[in-house]
């Protein structure tokens, strides 16, 4: 009766594989009967169950963390989980191992690729996972350029096209100067294209004023997606 009543709302997977990418990043594959033929769009997320609540409606108000989604191929879904820290959603993705279930929604957001002449990518690394799924859906003929900040060469995920990266060397990624000014010096066309920001909301909030003050875009023109800030939960 659990199983049917959570159907709609959460589905059931299974720890395939994983594969560490980088120092922090884990790659998890998924696989499973439920994972076959669901609608996913690059840039979307799944919600995943990372620990459960002491009662009998654990499988349904357990705790959840948001995701982006890495790649789906129609029957197995990978995410890339970044480790930064002692939180729930880090310690779960540590102690996982091959074969270990896994509860999660379909793919669900907004944050996805436009129709536009040109597209900018701006974030730190746990912007990279999503913005690795959109550039890889992106045809070879669009222009298509991304700015991502990590800690050092270590952390750069495999991304395709034109990535520039940036390292902050034990800096702050909150409130990130050194992303912004990368922005500023970056020379991109005129004509406003779209842009995705994605990652830490502060960061997000500058970049966003800068590309709408100071380089005239249409706020239409800029998605931004706010995972994480200093103090907060519950952000995507």
């Amino acid at each position: 009766m659990k199983r049917r009543l959570l159907d709609p709302l959460m589905i059931r997977a299974h720890i395939v594989n994983i594969d560490q990418l980088t120092p922090r990043m884990r790659l998890l594959r998924l696989g499973g009967q439920a994972l076959q033929g669901l609608r996913w769009t690059p840039g979307q997320h799944v919600r995943v169950q990372v620990a459960g609540l002491a009662g009998p409606l654990d499988w349904l108000t357990g705790l959840r963390r948001t995701y982006s989604i890495w790649d789906y191929d129609g029957t197995t879904l990978e995410l890339c989980i970044f480790d930064h820290g002692d939180g729930p959603g880090a310690h779960w993705a540590r102690t996982l191992r091959t074969g270990d279930d896994v509860l999660l929604s379909r793919p669900q957001g907004d944050f996805t690729l436009r129709p536009a002449t040109h597209h900018l990518f701006v974030g730190e690394e746990t912007a990279s996972v999503a913005f690795g799924a959109m550039l890889r859906a992106l045809p070879t003929t669009e222009d298509a350029r991304a700015i991502i900040e990590v800690d050092s060469d270590d952390d750069e995920l495999p991304l395709p096209g034109r990535v520039h990266w940036h390292y902050r060397h034990g800096t702050p990624a909150a409130s990130s100067t050194s992303l912004l000014e990368a922005v500023r010096r970056l020379e991109i066309p005129d004509q406003p294209g779209m842009a995705y920001l994605a990652g830490e909301a502060r960061t997000i909030q500058a970049t966003l004023r800068h590309l709408v003050t100071d380089r005239g875009w249409p706020r239409r023109n800029v998605l931004t997606k706010p995972f994480w800030t200093p103090g907060k939960t519950g952000m995507e």
